[in-house]
């Protein structure tokens, strides 16, 4: 799709410009004074912070013990102090913050690798190297980031910072051409594309911010063709391995990092080569891409989750909006808008992507205050290309994940259902821990989060569902009507044999302004086990669970059911859930079990 204008590129693409430049007081001037005060108190908490200290032992953390989240903290409040005070000096404009940015952007510059340490690798699948090589950099996500950062930082501060010395701009411009842009034209990797390899959100996160660092700099033509026509390539790389639906098999967490990313992609060429990429944004896939956000919320701020996604996930900002608005999805703005308005972080603090805050900062205060609830709130959808089932009344709010067990960040959830009720979780996904070296690894699936045992799925004498492509639903048949909404797949095809199924109907309805049905029907030569995920306390008897004040299931055709306490330490997963989660334990009595939530 994308590659196919590169011969229509123009002679002289244009520069962009992430922001309002730092003289232009008049547009800074225009940010709530409310906003303006965060922004000035968080950059001035920043001047009295020390910068972090980034050893070697940190780095090489990841690779003696597994553990990414102390070298990250580090590297990570680097870079989001030099956020807030960048963001200080552009609402203030006196210098006071400059000294202290010149220190970050040189800290930053004599970082021996921009790459996290649990991305040090030239290989899809290699082995971490312990310590960064810097004569041989590797592009990932972060580093491209951090290419970003430094130059928005160069386009919206460059007239202040060459009043202090024009070395810092130029050592900006050294340390990007060396770290990114030799690298990114003089090599492959593998997240570019190649043939029918699959991509993920690495393709079209990393594409972003290799076009806004090129463009905010000022390099030169060739380098600007070069660069525009391998990201095309790469970006259709990315388009492939989404269905016409636009569906993120990745999960909601992802979207922001894979479809809105894919937006500021276009965004960026639709202003450097005006007039030649407007035709994407009305490419339906891609409006379907970006609506994917307003159909997996839920309420509040719970979404349905799968995969990598917690089932809290952070509001929309202005980046949401401008997508709706881009693709002509006034539902999609409407949802961005009211979402955008109940949050209370309008300069988006934890973010760590300049050019999201600055957006946030000057287009967010031009956004809709109040909308009314978007219609995705009360609509049924199926996504055909994972297998996605959601459906809703005034009650409930229901979803099914079907698909296949090789899907993106996959967790063994063939046929897993998630169910909320009046906004408030019922049956969980819960999500998954803080990532590890083990999360990626060969023994991913020995962490119980990624356990089918540990979703709302069954068990057969102690086998669960199995990774890879091969194993999914099967017979899969989707009904919406006005009374009743329904999804009845065979998840027989997600266990290996060794399960010795032959087969396993599921059949969940929502049958609106009543209840919701789960009816399991298996033939197999093992006792099958049900698990069911929640984040109340429940009380069991015979043929009845009851969940707090929230509702109760009534069950047909199981045993004796047995409740396991999980506590809940890991800071990820605390960010969704409280400090215990129960998982209940059904037994089949025959080869039918049933229930009805109310």
């Amino acid at each position: 799709m994308f590659s196919e204008i590169s011969g229509e590129l123009p002679d002289v693409l244009g520069d962009f410009t992430p922001g309002a430049v730092c003289s232009d007081r008049a547009r800074w001037s225009t940010v709530p004074q409310a906003v303006r005060d965060l922004v000035i108190q968080e950059a001035e908490e920043t001047l009295a912070r020390a910068w972090p200290l980034i050893a070697a032992s940190d780095y090489q953390e990841f690779t003696a013990t597994g553990n990414r989240s102390r070298f990250e903290e580090l590297y990570f409040t680097r870079r989001r102090m030099l956020n807030n005070l960048v963001l200080g000096e552009l609402i203030e404009g006196k210098a006071r913050f400059l000294p202290k940015i010149v220190d970050g952007i040189f800290l930053i510059a004599e970082e021996s690798g921009w790459q996290l340490p649990a991305h040090n690798a030239y290989e899809r699948s290699g082995a971490r190297l312990p310590l960064p090589d810097n004569s041989q950099p590797v592009v990932d996500l972060f580093a491209a980031e951090t290419a970003a950062l430094l130059a928005t930082i160069v386009a919206l501060l460059r007239d202040e910072l060459d009043g202090i010395s024009p070395e810092i701009t130029a050592r900006v411009e050294r340390e990007i051409e060396i770290r990114i842009l030799s690298p990114y034209l003089g090599r492959h990797f593998w997240w570019m594309g190649r043939g029918e390899e699959r991509m993920n959100n690495w393709t079209a996160w990393i594409s972003q911010n290799v076009l806004l660092t090129v463009f905010s700099l000022k390099t030169d033509q060739p380098t600007r063709h070069a660069v525009v026509k391998k990201a095309l390539g790469s970006l259709d790389a990315f388009l492939k391995d989404y269905a016409e639906d636009g569906a993120c098999e990745e999960g909601v967490l992802y979207y922001r990092h894979a479809a809105l990313c894919l937006h500021g992609a276009l965004t960026i060429l639709d202003t450097v080569a005006p007039g030649l990429f407007g035709r994407f944004w009305q490419q339906p896939k891609i409006r379907n891409m970006a609506e994917y956000i307003a159909y997996m919320h839920v309420a509040g701020r719970y979404y349905f989750n799968f995969a990598d996604s917690s089932a809290v996930v952070e509001p929309c900002s202005a980046r949401e909006y401008l997508f709706g608005r881009a693709v002509g999805s006034e539902m999609l703005a409407e949802f961005a808008a009211s979402d955008r308005a109940a949050s209370d972080n309008p300069h988006l603090p934890g973010e760590w992507n300049l050019w999201y805050r600055v957006q946030e900062l000057l287009a967010g205060p031009t956004l809709p205050a109040a909308a009314p609830p978007h219609p995705a709130s009360g609509r049924d959808i199926f996504y055909p290309g994972i297998g996605l089932f959601i459906a809703r009344d005034g009650q409930f709010s229901l979803a099914v994940k079907g698909g296949n067990n090789g899907e993106g960040h996959n967790h063994n959830d063939v046929g897993s259902v998630t169910l909320y009720k009046n906004g408030r979780p019922f049956l969980i996904d819960v999500g998954v821990e803080t990532y590890t070296a083990k999360t990626f690894s060969a023994r991913r699936y020995e962490i119980w989060t990624m356990q089918s045992t540990f979703h709302n799925l069954p068990t057969f004498a102690g086998v669960m569902q199995s990774a890879g492509e091969a194993f999914g639903a099967r017979d899969v048949e989707v009904g919406f009507d006005e009374g009743s909404a329904r999804i009845s797949l065979d998840i027989s095809g997600a266990y290996p044999p060794e399960a010795q199924l032959h087969s396993y109907r599921r059949v969940v309805s929502l049958l609106r302004g009543r209840h919701v049905e789960i009816v399991d029907t298996y033939d197999g030569g093992k006792p099958a086990v049900l698990s069911l995920m929640t984040c109340l306390a429940p009380t069991a008897g015979p043929d009845r669970i009851d969940l707090a004040d929230l509702g109760s299931i009534f069950v047909e055709g199981a045993g004796e059911i047995e409740i396991d306490e999980i506590v809940v330490d890991d800071a990820r997963l605390r960010s969704a859930w409280p400090e215990k989660i129960y998982r209940l334990r059904l037994p089949f009595a025959g080869r039918l079990l049933k229930m009805r939530i109310v």
